[in-house]
């Protein structure tokens, strides 16, 4: 089977530091993502968040096991998926880009293989609409992260 390609982009006026630590940590998703639960299955090598960590993301009728196996704090985290879809050879990788007057470009790119033949056109629409939505829901919620925390150093300025 083909490999298919997905690249998905949103920009966020949030920083990209902003942005990542939303990306990294598991545990915000259900708040921000379309995915209602978050599971922490085994932390990574140095940082339990780190490479090596495996993520569970869950909805109502889906349930994706991730693993970790690069990330650059504030730039780029990159996963693999080990179970949920019927996919082979799954990598995501997402990159935080600074853009002008402190943006963000977020580029989420996939690339996997689909396990069963003819159903390759109907996983590429999906995962571009499920990949669009959560980067543009990223982009979102780490600008209202940034609005708080910058809302909460004001008050303990004070």
């Amino acid at each position: 089977m083909r490999m298919i390609d997905i690249r998905v982009e949103a920009e966020s006026r949030a920083s990209p530091q902003s942005a990542f630590r939303l990306l990294r940590d598991g545990a915000t998703w259900p708040r921000w993502s379309l995915f209602e639960a978050f599971e922490l299955e085994r932390p990574g090598h140095d940082d339990p968040l780190g490479v090596g960590a495996i993520r569970v993301f869950s909805t109502r009728v889906s349930r994706a096991r991730e693993e970790i196996v690069e990330m650059v704090q504030g730039q780029r985290l990159v996963y693999t998926l080990l179970s949920g879809f019927p996919f082979q050879d799954y990598r995501a990788e997402i990159d935080l880009l600074p853009g002008p007057m402190g943006k963000t470009l977020i580029r989420w790119h996939s690339s996997f293989r689909v396990r069963h033949f003819a159903t390759g056109w109907f996983w590429r629409l999906f995962m571009r609409k499920a990949l669009n939505d959560v980067a543009h829901q990223l982009a979102r919620a780490a600008e209202d992260h940034a609005i708080v925390s910058t809302a909460a150093e004001l008050c303990s300025d004070t």
